[in-house]
């Protein structure tokens, strides 16, 4: 496939030195650490179901857990029939916070620029660092020792040239791995990966690649930026780069946020109401899951709709209250959502924002 207009090839940054380090099951992990009875058992951090009806979601799970298929914004009633014997934990906020901000910490011991992305992850640009390491291999093996020396907590590292693929080759060998992408290797990389571990293709996209017979990076690489653009919108160029391992972001260092929010495209439209409900009570999760991860609460919720001729519309409402639950999230989605939803249109797109937010400071974080 391929077309005879065709954009000018983008250009590769190579000569930077990117970190990105992701804590190995964060929260459980500092739960295992503070309660070393723990370790070798099945951890969850969620609210028990028994405990609420049935209702909320899992934070986290600890590898063992994760045998059982439990993952992060799963409901902690599934968790529970995965795993009856499973260890649920509500969750202790502050420690969490203590061990990220002394993690932080360490990290500025090597370089100014650091990027954190959330409670348990960072980037770090150490192509000049305090160090005064050229190597950034050593460098992050040293970073790893350090958090591990100062706070007993194992953490995964990738290194490359840009955020991208230092964040895929993060998640290559946990826990406790280290995956270096020199940028002679990159392209080989990424074209043997599926196409599901890409960070940024989420599994709507993976499904509508799945249908374009795009199953390996390899795939992606053989289509044109015309291709991809055809299929994917302006979408289509990010792919175009990322697969050739481009990505020349600069590492932001003001992360002051103001909102989180989550939004899905949808391939095939939404025409039912039941489908927009069942879609915003995702959504809302999934909202509810960032929230917790940045220890924020917020005020306000924002629905954006998209709609089949590309119209969008954005409401906003706000409560007397901070929250952060998925159902206050839905309940005041679903309001907005009543007053301007139409689906004879068909929906490409819906947003959840939680804005207006603050920190969860001096509290025993509930978490779902």
């Amino acid at each position: 496939m391929s077309s005879d207009l065709q954009f000018p090839e983008p250009y590769n940054n190579v000569s930077r030195k990117i970190i990105h380090v992701d804590m190995d099951a964060f929260f459980s992990s500092v739960e295992e650490r503070d309660n070393p009875s723990l370790k070798g058992k099945p951890v969850i951090i969620a609210k028990h179901p028994r405990k609420t009806g049935g209702k909320g979601i899992v934070a986290t799970a600890n590898y063992e857990a994760r045998k059982f298929g439990i993952h992060s914004a799963m409901s902690a009633y599934e968790a529970y029939e995965r795993c009856p014997e499973g260890i649920f934990i509500e969750g202790n906020y502050p420690a969490y916070k203590e061990a990220s901000e002394q993690i932080l910490q360490i990290m500025r011991k090597i370089t100014d620029y650091v990027e954190p992305m959330s409670i348990d992850e960072a980037y770090l640009d150490v192509t000049n660092n305090k160090l005064q390491i050229d190597s950034a291999t050593v460098v992050a093996k040293h970073l790893q020792r350090q958090i591990y020396k100062e706070t007993r907590l194992t953490s995964s590292a990738g290194v490359s040239y840009n955020k991208f693929i230092a964040k895929i080759a993060s998640d290559q060998n946990k826990p406790a791995g280290l995956t270096v992408i020199p940028p002679e290797k990159a392209v080989d990389f990424l074209r043997e990966l599926p196409i599901e571990k890409f960070h940024g293709i989420g599994p709507k996209t993976t499904f509508r690649m799945h249908e374009l017979g795009i199953y390996y990076g390899e795939d992606l690489y053989q289509l044109d930026q015309m291709d991809l653009v055809r299929y994917f919108g302006k979408a289509g160029m990010s792919y175009y780069r990322k697969i050739r391992g481009i990505d020349n972001k600069p590492l932001s260092l003001t992360r002051n946020r103001k909102s989180v929010g989550k939004e899905h495209t949808y391939f095939s439209n939404l025409f039912s109401e039941d489908e927009v409900k069942r879609e915003l009570m995702r959504l809302s999760k999934e909202v509810q899951a960032a929230l917790e991860r940045h220890g924020k609460k917020g005020k306000t919720v924002v629905l954006k709709v998209r709609y089949n001729s590309f119209e969008t519309i954005t409401r906003r409402i706000s409560n007397a209250t901070d929250f952060k639950s998925a159902d206050k999230i839905y309940q005041l989605g679903q309001k907005l959502y009543d007053e301007i939803g139409e689906t004879d249109q068909g929906i490409r797109l819906l947003g959840l924002t939680v804005s207006n937010i603050t920190e969860v400071e001096n509290e025993q974080m509930k978490l779902f």
